[in-house]
């Protein structure tokens, strides 16, 4: 290369120009871990952080166990959207005419309990270590808490978030999947946040444990995909055990059923179980064990809970780095996780 560089001409002069340029870029961006997240970010500035955030998961636990699948859902719904940066915990402002992504219509069942943690974590956060951990970084910690207090896998929460500054209803539907969604559908969504057909059903694993209003699956019961008939994949026990509880007109609109309705309070991988037994609530989890792209892993982790555990941990790692903010000109750090800086 020293040869070619130590030719007069112009062209050859802008070529090695543009090499030293790129170099020297590639060197400047390497020598930057800051931003990248990493397990002990907040070893020196809060040290105790996932103690006290600890202490607030057991707490709510034991109070709501529904604050865990409450709060994972939220951590998806957070970083499916704008990304993790807490934006789906801003409160929309009184006379505004944009209402903020948690009162999109997609959002509007995201039980209060989800909320309520985050809000009590960083209280206590910010009375330690005021103006330092992002609420971006507590959702994140706390799904993992709410995972492992249920009996699933613990693994590392990689911190170093910024929380977002953006909130807007109308970025919501169409960045979260929809129930009656079909594989074809729910991998573009995947695909386009930089997630694999292993991560769509690994992650679609959350679902072991939490509930589902009627709205979510009626059509499965009486008018599936515009047949007036049921789902013909749907167990018929199952269909006239929801069909009870949901009727076609009218019932009250706040009945659940469990996704997981063999061990619905337990982190486990019976949901997998479920799917292959035609027990599955949601038709976009039960197209998980009929389509062929999809089915061997259903099966796999259905015959293997330590690696449905090793490779949710994985994904979920996967998952929270999406369309991640770091630094002032790109995010914030709340006091307040309801409202922006």
């Amino acid at each position: 290369m020293s040869s070619s560089c130590s030719s007069p001409s112009w062209f050859t002069f802008i070529c090695c120009l543009t090499i030293f340029f790129l170099l020297s870029t590639s060197a400047i961006f390497a020598a930057k871990p800051h931003l990248q997240l990493s397990v002990d970010y907040y070893a020196k500035s809060c040290p105790q952080l996932e103690k006290l955030i600890g202490s607030i998961t057991s707490q709510q636990f034991k109070e709501a166990p529904v604050s865990g699948p409450a709060t994972i859902r939220l951590f998806f719904h957070d970083c499916f959207v704008e990304g993790c940066d807490a934006s789906i915990t801003i409160t929309s402002q009184q006379g505004s005419k944009v209402l903020a992504g948690k009162d999109a219509p997609d959002n509007k069942d995201l039980r209060v309990e989800g909320f309520e943690s985050v809000r009590k974590a960083k209280a206590l956060v910010e009375s330690k270590c005021p103006g330092v951990v992002s609420c971006a970084d507590i959702l994140a910690i706390e799904a993992r808490d709410y995972v492992h207090l249920a009996g699933g896998p613990y693994y590392q929460v990689k911190k170093g978030r910024w929380d977002g500054r953006i909130s807007m209803a109308s970025r919501v539907a169409s960045n979260i999947p929809q129930a009656n969604f079909t594989v074809n559908q729910l991998l573009k969504l995947f695909n386009s946040k930089g997630l694999t057909l292993e991560d769509l059903v690994v992650l679609s694993g959350a679902h072991t444990f939490g509930y589902a209003h009627c709205q979510n699956f009626k059509s499965r019961l009486y008018d599936y995909r515009g047949s007036k008939q049921p789902d013909p994949v749907m167990d018929p026990r199952l269909l006239r055990a929801l069909r009870m509880s949901c009727p076609q007109y009218g019932g009250n609109t706040d009945i659940v059923a469990p996704f997981d309705v063999t061990t619905p309070f337990a982190f486990d991988h019976a949901y997998y179980g479920n799917l292959e037994a035609k027990l599955g609530l949601l038709a976009s989890d039960q197209a998980l064990a009929l389509d062929p792209r999809t089915k061997p892993i259903v099966q796999a982790f259905a015959k293997d809970k330590a690696k449905f555990f090793q490779a949710f941990g994985v994904a979920m790692e996967k998952m929270g780095s999406i369309g991640v903010k770091r630094g002032r000109n790109h995010g914030e750090k709340r006091k307040d996780c309801s409202m922006h800086m």
